[in-house]
């Protein structure tokens, strides 16, 4: 799909992400809060949604939500006057980020190379807008390492993927092989369908 299909699959599934955040927070909310609990400074989520991350961020954290989907960055806004935190969010592709380099002491995104039309693209701008002493953070998911349930994944990975947009068989780890990234930190959980990434900007 291109980043327009994507967009509007996504205005479409925006009440009903919001409507059921609260299930996304109850399975995901222990992996989200691992990965980004102690992102710190100024910090870009990158596809936030919803806003579901937005919670398990440190209050002092400088907070900046982007999405290609307009209205997920309404209930994103919307996220933000519940949560009654500071924060701004922008209709934005990840593949282009509209900032300048070295922007963001952290740069987070959970659950969304999956989506991307191009993963690479997207995570190199994530390298860019980071400063070359912050991270990247991403909560992944892809093809799990247990046989059964793989076997299911590829089973249903073209329905799946015209339902969500989402490649739930991919490599999270293999994205970063052609980008200024380099991971120091990956941990598998839930059967190797959920992997968590710390990254930082490659130093020449």
């Amino acid at each position: 799909m291109s980043s327009g299909d994507i967009a509007a699959l996504y205005d479409d599934m925006a009440a009903r992400y919001a409507r059921w955040d609260w299930a996304n927070r109850l399975f995901s909310g222990p992996l989200r809060k691992r990965a980004f609990g102690d992102a710190r400074g100024r910090v870009l989520d990158v596809a936030c949604g919803t806003g579901t991350n937005f919670r398990y961020l440190p209050r002092t954290a400088q907070l900046v939500g982007v999405d290609l989907s307009a209205d997920m960055v309404a209930a994103a806004r919307d996220e933000l006057d519940a949560l009654r935190r500071g924060g701004t969010v922008y209709r934005m592709d990840a593949q282009t980020l509209d900032f300048p380099g070295n922007s963001f002491d952290t740069v987070i995104s959970a659950l969304s190379t999956c989506t991307f039309p191009d993963p690479v693209a997207a995570l190199s701008e994530m390298a860019r807008v980071c400063r070359p002493d912050g991270r990247v953070l991403l909560l992944e998911h892809g093809r799990s390492d247990s046989e059964l349930v793989g076997w299911f994944q590829d089973w249903r990975a073209d329905a799946h993927y015209e339902q969500h947009a989402c490649r739930w068989t991919q490599e999270p780890l293999e994205h970063f092989e052609e980008t200024d990234l380099t991971v120091v930190d990956s941990e598998e959980f839930v059967l190797g369908m959920v992997t968590i990434v710390e990254a930082r900007p490659s130093v020449d």
